[in-house]
Formats: structure tokens, sequence, C-alpha cells
């Protein structure tokens, strides 16, 4: 099973797609991650890569296409993959097209910017293991009530001035993508508002899993 999970930013993609990952024994495959493990190791790509980064540019769409191809024809993905947070424009999906990575369904986590703005506004992240919480009464997880505040970090892009930038820039370059899909046959939509093991056993029936 070949998928992308699209939506935006808050709406629980990387959550899900973990669970997704393990009942489907596919890979979840992050173009962030890919680019940050290349320049560790210093590939070719990544090297290539590094010199955007540095200058504080975004590294271009064919950068991370040859990276992407590069990851999807190892054994790892052999099974199947799940591309969150990639193709963020429509340039980026018909890119993956004319490379001819092959997409199944395209899953939509829709959410309305409110719910969006008050779940990001509440996440913190563990200084120490990265893992994220939340302080919201509604939110999920919530961190151990033995832990001390100052463990507990707001992210940058998790400030209220950065949130409403972000949803600016989705609505703007990425939620055009739900209509390309959708012409294509290729959308599940789902109200991502819903608890994460609701939305998961959701995706196990629609794909018949």
């Amino acid at each position: 099973m070949k998928l992308v999970f699209l939506g935006p930013p808050g709406a629980g993609k990387g959550t899900v797609a973990q669970v997704v990952e393990k009942d489907f024994g596919i890979m979840q495959i992050s173009t962030g991650e890919l680019l940050r493990a290349a320049i560790q190791c210093e590939t070719e790509l990544g090297i290539h890569a590094k010199y955007y980064m540095d200058d504080g540019n975004l590294v271009p769409d064919d950068l991370v296409m040859a990276l992407l191809k590069q990851h999807i024809d190892t054994s790892e993905c052999k099974s199947g993959y799940i591309l969150d947070g990639f193709p963020r424009t429509i340039p980026q999906a018909e890119a993956l097209i004319d490379a001819e990575i092959q997409i199944d369904r395209v899953v939509n986590f829709s959410m309305t910017d409110a719910l969006i703005i008050h779940r990001l506004s509440g996440r913190r992240i563990h200084r120490e293991t990265g893992r994220v919480y939340n302080l919201n009464p509604d939110g999920h997880p919530h961190p151990p009530a033995d832990l001390e505040d100052n463990m507990l970090v707001l992210r940058k892009d998790d400030r209220p001035d950065a949130i409403q930038t972000r949803l600016k820039v989705y609505h703007e370059q990425t939620e055009p993508l739900v209509g390309f899909y959708q012409k294509r046959n290729l959308l599940l939509q789902l109200d991502g508002a819903k608890p994460s093991d609701v939305l998961c056993e959701e995706i196990r029936v629609a794909l018949g899993h």
C-alpha cells in the first residue's frame, strides 16, 4: 500500500501514520528526516541540500525528489510507504507522477483553523527526549504529573503568530492538493477532529485491512 497523508499542521497525521505503519507493515517517510539523515551522513545529495539550508533557503523540489526516489527504491519500502508531509504543492504532486512514484490512496485529515490553533498552542516538547505532550485539558498525551514545567518547551513554530503563518501557507499551497487528488479518485476524506484511534480504525476499514 502506497499512501499520502495530507492535512493542515496539527491535524495528527504523524500520530496516525505511526500506527498505520505498524498495522500495514509499511514505511513512514518524512522528507524532513530524509534530508537530515542525508546531511548527517554527508551523502552527495545531503551535501547539496546543506548548501541551500545553510543559506536559509528551501531545498529545491528536484533535489528532494531525487532523495525520495532513492529511498523508495530501497528494500525497506518494498512493502509500501506513507508519504507524510510530501507533497506540499501541486508541482510536487506532479513531480511524483513524472517520477513514476506510485500512490494508491491519499488520506486527507480535515480540521478547522480554530481547532488547529487550539491544539498547537497547547503542544510542548520535552527538552531531553523530544517527546510531544499537550497541556490542553482535552489534549493528548498529557505530561506526567511529576514532570517539571521547565523541561517542556514551546516550539517557535507553535507560537500564535507562527501558527497563523503556517496556516496561511497551508491554505495557499497545500490545500489545493485535496482537489487535485479528488479529481483522480484517490482521496479518502477524514475528520481530523476525531480521536486518533477512531481515525486509525476508519483507515483500516476504508483500505480493507
